[in-house]
């Protein structure tokens, strides 16, 4: 497992929120953002992503609801509340601190 998998594994909720924070979206769509983002480097895996938006769901972040596909499909669409966007945020916040850290503590004294 690559150093980026590794880093990202402890993102995946707060890598889904950010993508849903502007626009609801469907869970092929939000794994296709997430790819393209990475510069096609990181790509969730389908059972990691749908145990995701359970948890996000059990935890009150995200709510579901059905749309129409550009085919007439039906496809689960994934809509932020507003708990999920202050979890995104601490999210963010924690991942922020978590970098200084670690760049504090690779930090050379060249």
């Amino acid at each position: 497992m690559s150093m980026a998998s590794e880093l990202m594994r402890g993102r995946v909720d707060a890598a889904i929120l950010a993508n849903i924070i502007n626009k609801d979206s469907y869970g092929y769509e939000i794994n296709k953002m997430i790819f393209h983002k990475s510069g096609c480097r990181y790509e969730l895996n389908e059972a990691t992503l749908y145990t995701a938006f359970k948890r996000l769901i059990d935890l009150g972040y995200i709510v579901t609801y059905w749309g129409e596909g550009e085919v007439g499909a039906r496809r689960k669409y994934y809509r932020i509340t507003p708990d999920g966007k202050k979890a995104y945020y601490r999210m963010v916040s924690e991942w922020e601190d978590a970098k200084k850290l670690v760049d504090a503590i690779l930090e050379t004294e060249e």
